[in-house]
């Protein structure tokens, strides 16, 4: 798994499904979101691209954009506009509001990776949004390129599973993941996992990071979930 996180807004939730299983089997981070007021609720900064549907509700993909331009924290991160709108205006729109690629529907999945990767390469030397190098949650602290987490300055000592959970949670607090979706994150090349596997790195992941083992949650029937107090 490589460190891009892709975030993907389009209104067809089955386009998004789609789009999220194969960018992940090439090893990118991807989330979505099916409306841009929901994607507006994201913290966007930590994305390295965003694939934009055009046409959505209220808040269309160009005024996403416009408003992602428009705010420092986001004005940096590379769109692709993704729709069916096609026409030469629209064209001329999207690249006017600082698209960085603009790709017509219907298209091939081999196509919009090979443009994610031609945007990516263009834009990694001057995107502000690279992964964090350090996470921290009061006194408990996961160092990326260290693989070392610590509480209150002192080291402990995590498998590699249970730091890249822990990085799961700590890159998106609050979020719930289900099974599903850390087996797909944390294990996703190994064929056969049990969902006890999981259970049991999380559980082992709860004691070792001692008062703050009560912030991973359970959500009953959903999954897990790193609350913030």
């Amino acid at each position: 798994m490589n460190e891009y996180r892709i975030l993907v807004v389009d209104d067809e939730e089955d386009l998004c499904e789609i789009l999220k299983f194969n960018l992940e089997n090439e090893g990118y981070w991807v989330d979505t979101a099916n409306s841009a007021e929901e994607a507006l609720k994201m913290d966007l900064s930590q994305y390295h691209l965003l694939l934009l549907d055009v046409m959505m509700g209220e808040i269309s993909g160009f005024r996403m954009a416009n408003m992602l331009k428009k705010n420092k924290d986001t004005a940096q991160i590379p769109i692709i506009f993704v729709t069916a709108k096609d026409t030469e205006n629209d064209t001329i729109t999207g690249f006017n509001l600082g698209a960085d690629d603009y790709i017509s529907k219907p298209f091939s999945i081999r196509e919009v990776i090979v443009r994610i990767k031609a945007v990516l390469r263009r834009t990694a030397s001057s995107s502000p949004s690279k992964t964090e190098d350090l996470l921290e949650y009061k006194g408990l602290s996961l160092n990326v390129s260290q693989k070392k987490v610590c509480i209150n300055g002192t080291e402990i000592s995590l498998t590699k599973k249970e730091f890249e959970i822990l990085l799961l949670f700590l890159q998106n607090k609050g979020r719930v993941f289900s099974r599903e979706d850390i087996l797909a994150k944390v294990w996703q090349d190994e064929v056969f996992v049990l969902d006890r596997t999981i259970d049991v790195n999380i559980t082992r992941l709860r004691k070792k990071i001692g008062e703050y083992g009560k912030r991973i949650v359970t959500r009953l029937g959903y999954g897990y979930c790193f609350e913030c107090e």
